[in-house]
């Protein structure tokens, strides 16, 4: 479960900007994973095998400065 490592304002950051609606429930981890290495810039193709660390470091970079601005967002009133 995505929640073991990422708040919820995290993994839905990484739905969204992979253009993709969250769910209303907590995905799995791997599936999170995936979604924030393609913003480090994994294609993802049927022989590219796992992310590697630096994908994923990129993509996770990409997804806390928007779930901050989620979190910033909300403190202001603009849910």
């Amino acid at each position: 479960e995505a929640q073991l490592l990422f708040e919820r304002d995290e993994w839905q950051a990484a739905f969204i900007l992979n253009r993709k609606e969250p769910p209303e429930t907590p995905p799995s981890l791997n599936e999170v994973v995936r979604l924030v290495a393609r913003l480090g810039g994994f294609l993802a193709r049927k022989g590219d095998g796992e992310p590697g660390v630096k994908t994923i470091w990129q993509g996770l970079q990409r997804v806390m400065d928007f779930a901050a601005g989620i979190k910033y967002a909300r403190e202001i009133g603009h849910e």
